[in-house]
């Protein structure tokens, strides 16, 4: 993935620091990967474990609501973490990390807290990824003398979680059409 960057990709007037980078994104890509093959046997538990409420779903059973909840969560986490692989994929050399992981970070954070209860080691690996993505915006910003917009980067966040959620909502309603999913999350 990120490892195949070469020193001359990672263009710097101080190549030691820009090379220690490469190291570390390369951790954080190998980290997020593994993460999501967590979640991904997670999902697929769920949604096999969820497949009789396609049909018998009953919003009045606590039962079938916490499962459901459940696997949008772990589904919607999922999608974000997609969202991010994707956006990390996309960094092309130190310039673009500025500008791309920031919002990222907050992305990853608002994962963790949603994983808290239910995955803690994925919660406590996302912590970890936040820290090490963090430490490499700043290294990299130092190098490239950027600026941060905290505002941007969070208004770049939540447009993305919000692409993701109504993606996983579009999908989850045509996986269990008996559920109302605005419904579940809104009382």
């Amino acid at each position: 993935m990120l490892v195949k960057y070469s020193i001359d990709t990672l263009e710097s007037g101080n190549t030691s620091h820009s090379v220690t980078l490469v190291p570390r994104l390369g951790y954080s890509v190998n980290l997020l990967c593994n993460i999501v093959e967590i979640l991904e046997e997670q999902k697929i538990e769920l949604n096999n474990l969820n497949h009789y409420l396609i049909t018998d779903f009953d919003e009045l059973n606590p039962s079938h609501v916490k499962t459901i909840k459940l696997e949008h969560i772990v589904f919607h986490s999922l999608e974000i973490l997609f969202t991010i692989q994707n956006q990390i994929n996309s960094i092309s050399g130190i310039r673009s990390i500025p500008e791309i992981l920031p919002s990222l970070i907050s992305m990853i954070r608002t994962v963790s807290a949603q994983l808290f209860t239910i995955s803690p080691i994925c919660s406590q690996k996302l912590s970890e990824l936040s820290v090490h993505l963090g430490s490499i915006v700043l290294d990299s910003a130092a190098l490239t003398k950027a600026r941060f917009d905290f505002s941007k980067s969070n208004d770049e966040s939540t447009i993305l979680l919000d692409e993701v959620k109504l993606m996983v909502d579009s999908k989850l309603n045509k996986q269990y059409p008996l559920v109302d999913f605005f419904k579940l999350f809104n009382a």
